[in-house]
């Protein structure tokens, strides 16, 4: 297993249309391997005196926090993806505008250590 993680900040009035995206881009995802996606909506995220998700992604006011992960079966298909990614006309003829600034997301690929609750 291999997943990937991001957090982003999304206006409040995009939360729609973020679904939407994140629907489409789904199906995509499922023809590249993925086997799961996690797209979760702040509801109670805290403001830190170090730093939080806000300080993270640089959020504005109206803006929620978005996190969200792809389980892969692993690094290699992840990989092989993000190839495919790259000749796909799908991401830039179908995908349209994003309802997010793009510029301030976050992502990383991780190894889980442990995991409970999965077969």
């Amino acid at each position: 297993m291999y997943v990937q993680g991001f957090l982003i900040a999304v206006p409040e009035g995009n939360k729609d249309a973020y679904r939407a995206l994140a629907e489409k881009a789904a199906e995509k995802f499922a023809e590249y391997g993925v086997t799961e996606i996690v797209e979760a909506w702040e509801e109670d995220v805290s403001d830190g005196k170090v730093t939080d998700f806000r300080m993270a992604t640089k959020a504005e006011p109206g803006e929620k926090i978005v996190f969200s992960w792809m389980v892969w079966p692993d690094k290699e298909t992840c990989q092989a993806a993000h190839g495919k990614m790259e000749n796909d006309e799908f991401w830039t003829q179908q995908m349209g505008e994003m309802p997010f600034d793009g510029m301030r997301m976050i992502w990383g690929g991780f190894s889980p250590i442990f995991t409970m609750g999965r077969d």
